[in-house]
């Protein structure tokens, strides 16, 4: 190379031969840019040339009086928003912009170069300058964005994302019921114990905790819709496998990954959908979106209501392979996942995504179809999108093409890493002094809201459940030293409990005993056949001479009991569903629907207010109303006052999360949104199984300690909200 370069104009010689055929190169690339340079000596070089040889190459002006719009004549002679300016006077064989033929405006701050690398001997500018120069972009972008998405409208496009951000939203609520709906048929089926069923329960929040911190980061870094298709596509193929799998172990995991699959979608559904919408519209239809997670409730309750107690909707291959209703159930709860990846595919990305990231064409190419699906829905299609060339922001991370010598998994796993560490700065980004007050606010408010709120959610049916127990053994009938000969049963046992009763010669035939106990009993010469047992149990008692034909009375049924020339045939083995609990699962159901459909006229009161009222008195003010709301719970000693009150008071939280959603899309730049979103929603999943595991433990004990932990938790989110800024009225940082 050395003896190429002996003189200076055969240096600036082959420096425009390099940067001629880097930017060759690049502009095959589309939305890279042509100025990118590929490594350090190109930059140098093609900056030195520039300097020496500046007639060759002029330079179009910037700045935001440079051409972000089109003059009225130019815009009536163009058909397509075609070509632009800033391409005129370049030489063909010196520049080649391949989205000119395509009709793109070239973007005048795509140039990487110019700034990157100084003259002869000059340095690359240090961090905190460049980081200046960032801001700033993106500070210009934000307002030159608004004022576009202003001359898109609102429209068509909008309501078509609206409906395709919604089903995946409301996936996000269907997975919420799921494990809650099948609990009471899945412990049977699998034998679940105690703990069992309480780590099936919490699984799918730790699964979304971990869903939403991964996916929030990836967002920013590989784009809003790239992601949410991902975390989508993970939680339809593991909740399909949960369906099908038989041991405890595979569903835990399976329902596991499922939920860190869904944990991504409510950061990134927030902040796509926010990026497409104009300032006055945003906290309206951001709060409309929030109805889909109410749709996605109605949806798996109605679905377990229709599908779980049939029972024949099943089948079994041999004793090794059993599907039942509650596996269908689990199966129809993956559509709305599926239906909201087929809808998917057909949006595009976010362009201020792509803006952000330096990626002029294709974020004016989407802000140009957003533009014209509306004017055409509106009637208008003579209407030309006027903006020519977008603000975009300079990057830090240059991708630079590596060698041909390295293998694919090398390059692979060096993009990883690079990843992974984008990710992390990023995330440790929103701790920086600018964002440090707002992120340990907005921690405490989703914390509080979260704490109380599942915690109560999950209180109120343990509470209406323990209710109906106390209730159902208020009716138990007692029976002590009868004596009962040559008698046949054959209908059903239940709430009965006898006491050193004698039965002698008796038959019991196919028949079902809920809730039976037998008490220092004895069965002589007894036969029973074809038993089905519920909470059914014999305690101390003697069997003389007696058979039992094809039941479930064996060993966890039969306690501390003598066994006396007695036998069991072709017992029932392993666990059965439990079919006696028809009522109580309607009643869940139908508790479940009731306190999702209660939500309704907050999700309207707080669209139709967000806008005008501002999201911190919205937040605050319902916060204050939940938690005067929560005192009136020790009033609920009935199961009908519970079901009003756990009404009550899921109509008017909703409010406060509809207005935290938006505060938290509107709070952080777009470059960290996702990521400040899906940390907050992690902790947000945190707080939910340390509030579940709390107010559980008091279910049956006592109410006044979930109660003022929960007024506790609001009243301190409520204050705290207020110290937040507002950001009503703000462009979309």
């Amino acid at each position: 190379m050395e003896d190429g370069y002996q003189n200076k104009t055969a240096f600036i010689k082959g420096a425009k031969d390099i940067a001629k055929e880097v930017k060759r190169q690049a502009a095959k690339k589309v939305g890279r840019g042509v100025d990118k340079m590929t490594d350090e000596y190109s930059k140098r070089s093609y900056a030195r040339f520039e300097e020496d040889d500046d007639d060759d190459y002029p330079v179009v002006p910037g700045g935001q009086d440079g051409g972000y719009y089109r003059g009225d004549s130019q815009a009536a002679n163009d058909d397509e928003g075609g070509h632009s300016d800033s391409t005129e006077g370049h030489d063909e064989d010196d520049e080649i912009y391949e989205g000119e033929y395509q009709g793109i405006p070239r973007a005048d701050s795509s140039k990487a170069a110019d700034g990157l690398a100084g003259g002869d001997g000059q340095q690359f500018r240090d961090m905190a300058q460049f980081e200046g120069e960032r801001r700033k972009d993106q500070e210009e972008l934000a307002q030159q964005y608004e004022t576009i998405l202003q001359e898109c409208g609102h429209g068509k496009f909008q309501w078509t994302l609206y409906f395709v951000l919604g089903l995946a939203l409301m996936a996000d609520g269907v997975e919420i019921f799921v494990v809650g709906f099948v609990l009471p048929s899945a412990e049977k089926d699998m034998c679940l114990s105690e703990e069992s069923k309480g780590m099936l329960g919490l699984i799918v929040y730790l699964g979304m905790m971990v869903g939403a911190f991964v996916w929030g980061g990836l967002a920013d870094r590989i784009g809003r819709r790239q992601s949410l298709l991902i975390c989508l596509s993970i939680n339809s193929v593991f909740s399909f496998f949960s369906s099908f799998v038989q041991g405890y172990s595979t569903f835990l995991l399976c329902r596991l990954l499922s939920g860190v699959g869904i944990g991504g979608s409510i950061p990134i559904v927030f902040s796509y959908y926010s990026e497409f919408l104009a300032q006055e519209k945003r906290g309206e239809h951001l709060s409309w979106l929030c109805m889909f997670w109410m749709i996605g409730g109605i949806y798996a309750s109605a679905m377990a209501w229709a599908i779980i107690p049939h029972y024949g909707w099943s089948f079994q291959m041999g004793s090794a392979y059993q599907f039942h209703s509650w596996r269908v159930f689990v199966l129809v709860c993956a559509f709305p996942s599926v239906a909201a990846i087929a809808s998917l595919t057909t949006m595009p990305e976010s362009p201020r995504f792509f803006l952000e990231n330096g990626k002029h064409d294709e974020g004016w190419m989407i802000l140009k179809q957003v533009h014209d699906t509306n004017m055409r829905a509106k009637g208008h299609p003579e209407k030309v999108f006027s903006v020519t060339t977008i603000k975009t922001v300079k990057q830090m991370d240059e991708l630079v093409d590596m060698g041909g010598d390295i293998s694919t998994l090398r390059r692979y796993k060096l993009k990883l890493t690079s990843l992974f560490h984008q990710v992390r700065s990023n995330f440790l980004a929103i701790f920086n002094p600018e964002y440090r007050r707002t992120t340990f606010m907005m921690m405490a408010v989703w914390f509080t809201m979260s704490f109380s709120y599942y915690g109560l959610t999950v209180w109120f049916p343990d509470m209406i459940k323990y209710i109906q127990k106390q209730e159902y053994a208020s009716r138990t009938k007692f029976f002590t030293k009868e004596r009962v000969e040559h008698v046949t049963f054959n209908f059903t046992l239940e709430n009965q409990v006898h006491r050193q009763g004698q039965y002698f010669n008796d038959k019991f035939i196919n028949l079902k005993m809920k809730s039976m106990v037998f008490e220092d009993s004895v069965f002589e010469e007894c036969y029973f056949e074809d038993i089905t047992s519920s909470r059914s149990f014999f305690r101390n008692c003697t069997f003389i001479a007696t058979l039992f034909y094809n039941t479930d009375l064996f060993q966890n049924r039969i306690i501390n009991s003598k066994l006396v020339n007695s036998t069991f045939l072709h017992n029932k083995e392993g666990c059965l569903l439990d079919f006696t609990d028809d009522n109580n699962a309607y009643m869940i159901y139908f508790v479940s629907f009731l306190g999702t459909l209660a939500v309704l006229p907050g999700n309207i009161v707080s669209a139709l207010l967000m806008d005008k009222i501002g999201r911190l008195r919205m937040l605050a003010g319902s916060s204050v109303i939940s938690c005067v709301s929560c005192f009136f719970l020790s009033f609920g000693s009935t199961e009908s006052g519970m079901i009003a009150l756990l009404c009550l008071f899921g109509g008017i939280s909703i409010a406060s999360w509809n207005a935290l959603d938006v505060l938290t899309v509107e709070l952080y730049p777009s470059d960290k949104r996702t990521t400040a979103f899906g940390f907050l929603n992690a902790l947000c999943k945190l707080a939910a199984v340390l509030g579940i595991s709390i107010f559980q433990s008091f279910v049956g004990i006592t109410k006044a300690v979930p109660i003022l932990f929960a007024a506790g938790a609001l009243a301190a989110g409520s204050f705290l909200a207020l110290k937040l800024p507002e950001t009503r009225g703000q462009v979309l940082q």
